[in-house]
């Protein structure tokens, strides 16, 4: 991994994750249930910390979670706050896209409940199976 990027793999508790800086296109997809969601989670926002100072003109993350506890949820908040940070800077231009299987009204209300709270654009985007 390098400093250009930020990527996981995607296990049965933990999403894969890709952040790539040049491009400034980002995703998170799969299940986050891990043991603990704050160390699995910061390395990531250490890496973002950093991008933050120089992001790409325009940052794009595409989430797509199948599955989230209530610990992982937290740091979902904390992701969507640094792409906050990242607009707030005027550095750059943050959009979060909240993909969720069209049948998925669990995740369809997660979805509206943190675009209620997140102050970039945020779009909620359903598809099929």
């Amino acid at each position: 991994m390098s400093e250009k990027t930020y990527s996981t793999e995607k296990t049965t508790k933990t999403p894969f994750m890709n952040f790539d800086s040049s491009t400034g296109t980002f995703e998170v997809k799969g299940k986050s249930v891990p043991e603990n969601s704050i160390i699995f989670y910061k390395p990531l926002f250490i890496w973002l910390d950093n991008y933050a100072l120089n992001p790409a003109p325009k940052t794009v993350l595409n989430v797509q979670f199948d599955y989230f506890n209530t610990s992982s949820s937290k740091c979902i908040v904390d992701l969507f706050k640094r792409m906050e940070q990242i607009s707030k800077s005027g550095k750059g231009e943050a959009i979060i896209n909240w993909q969720y299987y069209n049948q998925d009204d669990d995740m369809l209300e997660a979805g509206e409940d943190y675009q209620s709270i997140i102050k970039v654009p945020f779009n909620l985007v359903s598809f099929t199976k």
